[in-house]
């Protein structure tokens, strides 16, 4: 079994990764990681999706290809450049809506107005290493909390691996969750809330 043959990248994806590469952001998912967002996505019909980190939208446009015509996805990010290029090749999607602002100030509204979702994928700081109990408030009772890059990049900053392991560490024990750990694409973790 080859992981990487036959996972179908969306072609607006392919579209995205050229804008992305033209500006020279590296900051996207991998494609295993994507075909797993558009996998997960599929399981939640009529699902309210948030994903903190749009980024170019490459991410963005993995889950709406697993979504159905009745589900939602808010995306925030806090680069107005990047979430133009999103906006310029997603933005005619109804069920999408984009936030330019800081993660952690829209987790917080979201937390304190009590909005949950069905699936978070947590692509930046906010909703991972700050904000992140706030972040799993706003996460239905079997809902999906996804993060990817768990396994050592080489853009991390130095010091990095110390925030990973206490996240991985707050993750295990507690006993709300029931965490999976893969080591596969970037290192990704998916947790459902019991």
């Amino acid at each position: 079994m080859h992981d990487i043959e036959n996972i179908k990248i969306p072609k607006i994806v392919q579209d995205i990764l050229i804008k992305t590469e033209k500006i020279g952001f590296q900051m996207v998912s991998e494609p295993l990681v994507g075909a797993l967002l558009r996998t997960l996505a599929v399981s939640k019909p009529s699902g309210r999706f948030l994903e903190l980190g749009t980024g170019t939208g490459v991410s963005t446009a993995w889950i709406l290809s697993g979504m159905d015509l009745q589900s939602t996805l808010l995306t925030v990010d806090n680069d107005a450049a990047l979430v133009a290029i999103a906006q310029e090749h997603l933005g005619k999607d109804s069920r999408v809506e984009f936030q330019v602002e800081d993660g952690d100030a829209l987790i917080e509204k979201l937390s304190n107005s009590k909005q949950l979702f069905d699936m978070i994928f947590a692509d930046t700081w906010a909703g991972k290493y700050t904000h992140f109990e706030e972040a799993l408030q706003c996460l239905k009772s079997g809902g999906l909390y996804i993060i990817d890059d768990m396994l050592p990049q080489s853009n991390w900053p130095e010091g990095h691996e110390l925030k990973v392991s206490a996240l991985i560490t707050e993750l295990e024990k507690r006993s709300d969750l029931s965490v999976i750990k893969i080591s596969w694409a970037s290192g990704v973790i998916i947790a459902a809330k019991k």
